[in-house]
């Protein structure tokens, strides 16, 4: 088996990918915009082949990498687990018949207007929405549909570029703002009331064999937008109870209409007045961090399982759900550098054997914006085997531990 994993040195974590395939037993290779001595020899020393093109998102460059590589072995995958790669590989794929994501569940799984469509027809209930190319055809879907709505890029990730409207008014500067009038089409849908997480898998031919769900609180879109916020992401470890049999078979539903096979995937949802409804997928792991708090609250190796599944299309790992974890996002009281830190001495004495981590950039160190996300800044996660104390004593970490900045 020869594998092919698409930049294996950025972002940092994309390493712990590359761990995971080396430690299978396959053929590893690699395609990166870096040089070979951005990884650490332990990882590069083990490769069978590397390549170094100008971008990885360049189709052309990609499948010519592919080309010399295979000229050694025959690639059997080709895998990519950053959003912005995922389309270019599974073109390449396709153009080259290596087996793996198609190019048309990589697109439903980006343009979130086609994603809704085809959810909707296997009968799974999302809110109403559509691909809007003028001002004309947003200023009507409001009419239909009524306010507040959100405005998004087609292949947005996150909250990145999204925008809440609820009057006129703002819709017209939303869609200034996405440069609509310049030609952009964009994804506008109804907002909906109620909690939202998500439900992640790792999915082998097409079936979910390892699960979690996560919470956000608040909202990730308040959360985005809000300074004074410490936004929470949290992991339950009773996924097993029947509280979440919905979402499962929820997630299954949409990973069958999307035509995802062997794949991560991460599926955004909502529960309020309305039930449970749909938001968007991915065929990739989640961002943040977030598969670092699966490793730690199972006690296992998700990156290795992952690899597996590509490999062997089997796991031979199961989480032990023996914790729940979660991470808080601590935000600088100002833009500007940071000066210093309150309460974290506190915070380590109260709860030390259950912080799995810590990031306290450095005073002097510039603050990043709001819209930066959960890691932009400092963080602190945790986990604990009880949910509730879990949830309790992140709350009491967003009390207590300041930043401060001038």
């Amino acid at each position: 088996m020869h594998v092919v994993f698409i930049e294996p040195a950025f972002p940092n974590n994309q390493r712990e990918f590359l761990r995971g395939l080396l430690s299978t037993g396959a053929r590893i290779s690699a395609i990166s915009e870096r040089p070979p001595e951005a990884l650490p020899s332990e990882l590069r020393d083990n490769l069978f082949q590397f390549e170094r093109v100008r971008s990885v998102v360049d189709e052309h460059a990609l499948a010519e990498a592919c080309k010399r590589l295979a000229m050694k072995a025959k690639i059997d995958r080709l895998e990519a687990t950053v959003e912005a790669h995922v389309m270019a590989a599974a073109h390449v794929r396709e153009q080259l018949h290596i087996h793996g994501t198609t190019s048309k569940t990589a697109w439903l799984c980006r343009d979130k207007p086609a994603m809704k469509d085809a959810v909707r027809a296997a009968g799974i209930a999302c809110a109403a929405s559509a691909r809007v190319t003028n001002a004309k055809e947003a200023e009507e879907f409001a009419k239909k549909t009524g306010y507040p709505l959100i405005c998004k890029p087609l292949d947005g990730a996150g909250a990145s570029g999204t925008h809440k409207v609820h009057n006129d008014q703002e819709l017209a500067a939303a869609l200034d703002s996405l440069r609509v009038a310049a030609g952009r089409t964009i994804a506008i849908e109804e907002f909906l009331e109620g909690h939202d997480g998500f439900y992640d898998t790792l999915s082998v031919c097409g079936k979910p064999v390892i699960d979690f769900a996560c919470h956000y609180y608040p909202n990730v879109l308040e959360a985005m937008r809000t300074r004074w916020i410490s936004p929470q992401i949290v992991c339950t470890n009773r996924i097993d109870s029947g509280h979440y049999t919905e979402l499962r078979t929820m997630g299954q539903q949409v990973i069958t209409a999307l035509g995802i096979w062997t794949s991560p995937t991460h599926m955004e949802w909502f529960a309020g007045t309305k039930g449970l409804k749909f938001s968007e997928i991915g065929c990739r792991p989640p961002g943040v961090g977030v598969w670092d708090l699966y490793c730690a609250a199972n006690d296992f190796d998700l990156y290795a399982a992952w690899a597996h599944a590509i490999v062997h299309e089997k796991v031979p790992f199961q989480p032990s759900r023996k914790y729940s974890a979660g991470m808080i996002a601590l935000r600088p009281d100002r833009d500007g550098t940071i000066a210093h830190y309150e309460g974290l001495d506190e915070i380590s004495r109260r709860f030390k054997e259950w912080i799995i981590d810590v990031r306290t950039p450095a005073p002097g160190s510039a603050t990043q914006g709001v819209e930066g996300g959960y890691m932009a800044n400092a963080y602190v996660r945790m986990r604990h085997p009880d949910y509730d104390t879990l949830r309790s004593m992140l709350n009491t970490v967003g009390e207590t531990v300041k930043v401060k900045a001038r």
